[in-house]
């Protein structure tokens, strides 16, 4: 169990330093779609990639899981919020869902739930 977590770990952090780092341009067109400024994009910006630290930071250190996973999870659902409030077609919601989802897990798993 603990190698699908370490493998959850990575995908999200990476994921989001991905997106965040080199796909900026993308992020810069939909928070202006959302009407969002560009104070709360780079506040959004700099919480994730800070949580995604913390969340591979967690591998060595179990005990910085459980927090970034809500908090993270929380961005997601957020994200998620937005996507519908503009109705942008499904395949936009995916990404922050599936990142939703396995922040989830990873709470879950924090928690010795499963």
């Amino acid at each position: 169990m603990i190698n699908y977590i370490h493998l959850v770990l990575i995908i999200v952090a990476a994921s989001v330093a991905y997106v965040w780092i080199f796909r900026i341009d993308n992020i810069i067109k939909e928070f202006k779609q959302f009407g969002l400024s560009n104070l709360t994009r780079t506040f959004v910006g700099a919480i994730k990639i800070a949580l995604a630290t913390l969340l591979i930071v967690g591998i060595w250190h179990p005990l910085f899981i459980t927090i970034p996973a809500i908090l993270m999870g929380l961005l997601m659902i957020a994200a998620q919020y937005f996507h519908f409030k503009i109705k942008n077609p499904f395949i936009k919601h995916l990404p922050s869902f599936v990142l939703l989802i396995l922040c989830f897990f990873l709470t879950l798993a924090s928690l010795n739930i499963i």
